[in-house]
């Protein structure tokens, strides 16, 4: 499938009001009329400065620092992962004792408003009436209106991510663009709000699996309606669970399939993996980042550049010991997802600043699937590949049973189990179809399903999420080591199932009320 990114990046230009405002605040003669800024009517004149624009602000979510610091932020407060190095305080994260003043907190926040400030200006500029002064008629409007609509589910994205993380953030659209302090959102408000543009927005969507790479679809707005779904009772205090089954259900009648191999999801080629994944933050060793997934290949403590395909190891972090001891064993000879790094590396978590206490994982690598490294089209030799699935249908799956258990309507614990077997069929036999693997409908529980997910997705940005939705990140019903700071464990205040706002916004807008607690 073509690379929207890839294809763009070389000729696309910074979203011209945004230039326009960081210029303005670089001078205080605010008359000056800037002589080497493209404008608005300039940029978008064509479908292809359009084009260019949507692919900008896709570019800024790949190559900018998002998926770092949200992965660090749902991983390294769990027993998914802990942090060698402790960058900007992210040490508390773990210990779950940070504040509105720790710097980590600011980073992902920051870069979620920045991506929504790029997709309002964009919604501003493909608006009926821009497109009407502008000429724009007939397909040529009706593409730009799809731009649109994929500009929207960025912005959906982002605000679903803020208020998964920090629960009322403020409330910044097309309507108040660069105006004022936007207002702050309730949780619940945002809920139904996301849940009316999602549904706004599906129409004008690409049918699934037949946009260029990296762009979304209309099944891409299913898994973020049936992700917030399952989530609906933690966000509003209503739970959605048919809700949930009903959009993983549209997906999975969609055309998709598990691919045969779970060793092929994380690869440098995974772009072959269309069959599974259902939208991807797509990367290319041509751009530099380091905030991508080759930080998920490199940061794996210990493993090697004839594993990863890459360089040495950063070693910047780990599990703790109560990941490993859900698999069957410690290597693949059964179960094949369990890709953990040993050598040299002990199983327990005695000391979280040692890079060798705590098992580690290969699962992604920077290789083909016959196992060659991918050219490095840069200078620096360590740049990834490796394309990261947001939602992939591994995931429905486990959505639309845990849904069915929760109490769901619209689905079925028969076809639930057949979902979750065929998940383990292909973990145990390269082939969902097989029977190895296989469970019982009276061992698919609440517990199997959140085991099975930690086995199924560690490392791709679910876990906070699950452990909240299951009542087990703060609570003393599920103890990991050095959660809340003390080796063995221990349960915390429960404010931490939120993130604060960040100081500095909230000294910023006095539109903002700091999260309970802190």
């Amino acid at each position: 499938m073509k690379n929207i990114i890839i294809k763009t990046l070389n000729k696309t230009v910074l979203l011209p009001a945004l230039v326009l405002i960081v210029l303005g605040a670089c001078t205080a003669d605010l008359e000056k009329t800037p002589t080497n800024v493209i404008t608005n009517d300039d940029q978008y004149a064509s479908l292809e400065g359009y084009k260019q624009s949507l692919a900008s602000i896709f570019a800024n979510l790949v190559y900018g620092p998002f998926l770092r610091y949200h992965w660090e932020m749902q991983e390294y407060t769990t027993d998914m992962a802990v942090s060698t190095w402790g960058d900007d305080n992210n040490l508390l994260y773990h210990e779950l004792s940070w504040s509105p003043d720790t710097p980590a907190l600011a980073f992902l926040y920051n870069d979620l408003l920045k991506i929504i400030t790029q997709c309002n200006n964009f919604v501003i500029e493909s608006s009926q009436a821009n497109l009407d002064s502008r000429g724009f008629t007939g397909n040529d409007a009706e593409q730009v209106m799809q731009f649109q609509a994929e500009a929207r589910f960025l912005r959906a994205y982002a605000f679903w991510v803020l208020m998964d993380a920090y629960g009322n953030p403020p409330f910044p659209t097309e309507e108040n663009l660069g105006n004022s302090n936007p207002e702050q959102i309730q949780r619940a408000d945002l809920f139904a709000w996301l849940e009316t543009e999602l549904m706004e927005i599906e129409s004008r969507m690409a049918e699934p699996q037949a946009n260029e790479r990296g762009r979304p679809d209309k099944a891409a707005v299913w898994g973020l309606l049936s992700r917030m779904f399952l989530n609906a009772e933690i966000y509003t205090g209503i739970p959605h669970y048919s809700e949930a089954i009903t959009y993983a259900t549209k997906i999975m009648n969609s055309g998709y399939s598990l691919i045969p191999d779970y060793s092929w999801l994380m690869l440098g080629d995974n772009f072959k993996n269309g069959d599974e994944f259902i939208w991807v933050i797509n990367y290319d060793s041509t751009f530099q980042t380091w905030y991508g997934t080759n930080f998920l290949s490199l940061g794996a403590a210990g493993v090697p550049q004839s594993i990863n395909g890459m360089s040495g190891s950063w070693s910047a972090f780990r599990f703790t010991q109560q990941i490993p001891v859900l698999f069957p064993t410690f290597d693949t000879s059964i179960d094949q997802r369990a890709q953990f790094y040993t050598d040299g590396q002990e199983l327990e978590v005695k000391n979280i600043k040692k890079s060798t206490d705590g098992f580690s994982a290969y699962k992604y690598r920077n290789v083909d699937r016959d196992g060659n490294p991918m050219p490095q089209n840069n200078t620096f030799g360590n740049l990834s590949d490796i394309d990261f699935p947001v939602f992939r249908l591994a995931e429905i799956y486990l959505i639309y049973a845990e849904a069915v258990l929760r109490g769901g309507s619209g689905g079925n614990q028969s076809q639930a189990l057949d979902y979750i077997n065929q998940i383990r069929g292909r973990a145990y036999d390269n082939d969902p179809s097989s029977t190895l693997g296989n469970i019982t409908l009276s061992e698919l529980t609440l517990d199997f399903i959140l085991d099975e997910r930690a086995r199924e997705l560690y490392w791709e940005t679910h876990r906070r999420t699950d452990l909240i939705r299951f009542n087990k990140l703060t609570t003393g019903s599920y103890l990991w080591a050095w959660k809340g700071g003390v080796e063995a464990g221990t349960s915390v205040d429960p404010k931490y199932n939120l993130f604060p706002i960040p100081t500095p916004d909230i000294l910023a807008n006095p539109n903002l009320t700091q999260n309970p607690g802190y």
